[in-house]
């Protein structure tokens, strides 16, 4: 089998995306084949999700039917609403005796403050997402969750840099695959994980327009921070911020060790984004077990923190600029 570097050379796996582009937000459905093994783990401070206590251990639930990433930050957790719709016509769901009840856990990004903020996702748009869903690779930078996603925001907004969703995957023996989506909206900045040289983040505040080679570009969020130690950051930062996705892998993994998956593959974000894990990012990453594979669960975390460092790279490489805030791609960065 010939991977595509997606989440979707997992078999089974369906991602659909739908946006507003006057809103400038949307968000991105993982639909899961019958039988997945879901886990999660949440590592930022600023967090917005639905239905991640039932992912851990010690509680009843442990397959799931789809995983939601979205934008309008805790507004966009309307959108479940619409997966849930789509599954329940489908016919998934845990069966209570009364009705099929469709497990859709969720996690948003803000992108209110890019587009109109009154526009947001909503059941609608959730539905749709779902019948855009599909097996092929899913499209990367300003699409679904990814179309509001910024990264580099010390300095405020108007100093960022355009991000978007990214996806990869990677065949790591025996047939057994890891993949990977990722909306990087991030507080920090996206380094590569080669040389360490900066991909996108917060801009120096240069008046007129700042090209690459003229002088410096990027303001460094690790040393700007170093700069403004004993200053509260929300002084001056933006409340703009969290990197969400979801990891999946074909291994058969139970559900303490799909939680260990996910734990694991936030090394991978660690990686490329300085900081990580602050309390101005909410950063959740679900993870995801089709169980059709024998592997050590010990393996496939290691792998899961790479492909997440891939699709982290993908997503801000794939992004357009908008309005006044540029991307790499835009800048040949």
């Amino acid at each position: 089998m010939k991977l595509l570097n997606a989440i979707t050379d997992i078999p089974g796996i369906a991602v659909g995306h739908a946006q507003n582009v006057e809103g400038v937000t949307g968000c991105t459905v993982i639909l899961c084949p019958e039988g997945t093994t879901g886990g999660v783990d949440q590592r930022g401070g600023a967090p917005g999700t639905r239905e991640t206590d039932l992912l851990r251990p010690m509680h009843l639930v442990n397959h799931v039917d789809a995983v939601l990433l979205g934008g309008g930050s805790a507004f966009g957790l309307d959108a479940a609403a619409g997966v849930m719709q789509y599954l329940e016509e489908q016919g998934r769901g845990i069966d209570t005796g009364v009705a099929k009840v469709p497990i859709v856990p969720a996690a948003i990004l803000f992108d209110l403050a890019i587009g109109d903020p009154n526009i947001r996702p909503d059941k609608a748009m959730g539905y749709q997402a779902c019948i855009h869903a599909s097996l092929s690779p899913p499209k990367q930078g300003n699409f679904g969750a990814g179309t509001g996603a910024t990264v580099g925001k010390i300095l405020g907004p108007t100093q960022a840099m355009k991000s978007g969703i990214g996806t990869a995957s990677m065949e790591i023996g025996n047939g057994v695959i890891v993949g990977a989506i990722i909306a990087v909206n991030a507080f920090g900045d996206i380094i590569s994980p080669d040389d360490g040289a900066i991909l996108a983040g917060a801009r120096t505040l240069q008046k007129g327009p700042v090209k690459l080679g003229s002088g410096p570009f990027f303001a460094d969020t690790m040393q700007t921070m170093k700069k403004m130690t004993g200053r509260a950051i929300l002084e001056f930062a933006a409340r703009q911020n969290t990197i969400i996705g979801t990891v999946a892998t074909n291994a058969k993994l139970n559900k303490e060790e799909i939680n260990k998956v996910a734990q694991m593959a936030h090394n991978g974000l660690a990686a490329v984004v300085r900081p990580a894990h602050s309390m101005l990012d909410g950063d959740t990453i679900f993870a995801l077990a089709t169980n059709k594979k024998k592997a050590d669960v010990n393996i496939v975390g290691a792998y899961a923190a790479q492909v997440v460092t891939q699709a982290i790279i993908n997503g801000v490489q794939a992004a357009d600029s908008i309005s006044t805030i540029p991307s790499s791609r835009s800048l040949n960065i």
